[in-house]
């Protein structure tokens, strides 16, 4: 017997399964990225958010197709091998990695798991990868020349400085390219006729004797490679080298903005931007061995008048022509 009931009843079936809802809309898949840094978490917000607009620019968005896990370091190259591990143990499909020190330690870890680099020295010669053109291996991303700078730093700093012949080259020995950026700096202080002198501080704790050393070893001018520990700490960085008193080149334009002379070098957050690209290739199934390694194109060059005028050096207006960035 058909009672109304049944029939509403059987009315109500046949709407559930003809409403698109019933059939079951397919669930987003969040893919997980993994980010090693190695600076305090303060102190990378800046590259975090731009390696995240990166990922945006390319469709990806934060809690609806992928989630970052995030670890940092805040300096200590020790707990670098255990954060891997935690990335690792997080199920990061993809692990990002800024600096020799974190793409070491994630190459340590896994052969299996992608890692992008996002502007890392000198990755051929310290093995990272076999070759830009073929990455080989689970490596690839964005190399950034730092070691190749140093010499083309040099010289802008003695156009700025043509009377300062005794050049301080702050130096960590922890990262892997402490060699290839003093054998830089030497080859070029010689062609311009400079001393070369070899300044080390691996540390935080350090840099205090490092400005000491600079003042002891009467340095005329003082130049800072491009390091991750420097980057960390390039507050106190800066105010030591303040207390120099003398005319400070960097590679990275954030110590000219905190306050230096002078930097000559990439643009850390335009490398975190374009990593981003190579992340979306590779949830998208590339492989990270047939994604050739992109070198670095632009440099800039950021000059701090205000700094210039305190130490009473005048910049040629030809190099303040040449500036991508002038602080007032």
């Amino acid at each position: 017997m058909i009672t109304r009931r049944s029939v509403l009843l059987a009315g109500g079936i046949g709407l559930l399964v003809a409403h698109p809802l019933s059939r079951g809309q397919p669930v987003p898949t969040i893919r997980r990225v993994g980010m090693l840094q190695f600076a305090s978490v303060s102190a990378g917000a800046q590259l975090r958010a731009a390696f995240k607009q990166g990922m945006q620019d390319q469709g990806w968005q934060e809690g609806n197709n992928v989630e970052y896990r995030i670890v940092n370091a805040d300096g200590d190259v020790s707990r670098l091998d255990a954060l891997v591990g935690d990335l690792i143990a997080q199920k990061s499909e993809v692990i990002v990695v800024g600096s020799q020190q974190t793409a070491g330690a994630a190459r340590r870890a896994t052969k299996t798991i992608p890692i992008v680099m996002a502007g890392v020295s000198n990755a051929v010669g310290a093995d990272l990868v076999a070759s830009l053109a073929n990455p080989g291996g689970n490596i690839t991303g964005i190399a950034s020349q730092q070691e190749e700078v140093v010499g083309k730093l040099i010289g802008v700093l003695h156009e700025v400085a043509p009377n300062a012949r005794r050049v301080a080259l702050l130096l960590n020995e922890t990262n892997p390219s402490h060699t290839a950026f003093w054998s830089a700096a030497r080859t070029a202080c010689a062609a311009l006729d400079l001393v070369a002198m070899r300044v080390v501080a691996s540390a935080p704790a350090q840099l205090g004797a490092a400005a000491g050393e600079i003042v002891r070893l009467r340095s005329q001018a003082v130049v800072v490679v491009s390091d991750v520990m420097y980057f960390a700490e390039r507050a106190k960085v800066q105010e030591l080298m303040q207390t120099t008193r003398l005319p400070v080149a960097y590679e990275l334009s954030d110590h000219a903005i905190a306050g230096g002379l002078l930097s000559y070098g990439v643009n850390l957050a335009t490398t975190y931007r374009t990593a981003a690209r190579y992340v979306d290739k590779i949830l998208k199934g590339a492989k990270p061995a047939d994604l050739p390694v992109e070198q670095a194109t632009k440099f800039e060059l950021v000059i701090n008048l205000k700094t210039a005028k305190a130490l009473g050096i005048t910049i040629p207006k030809t190099l303040l022509q040449r500036a991508d960035e002038v602080i007032q």
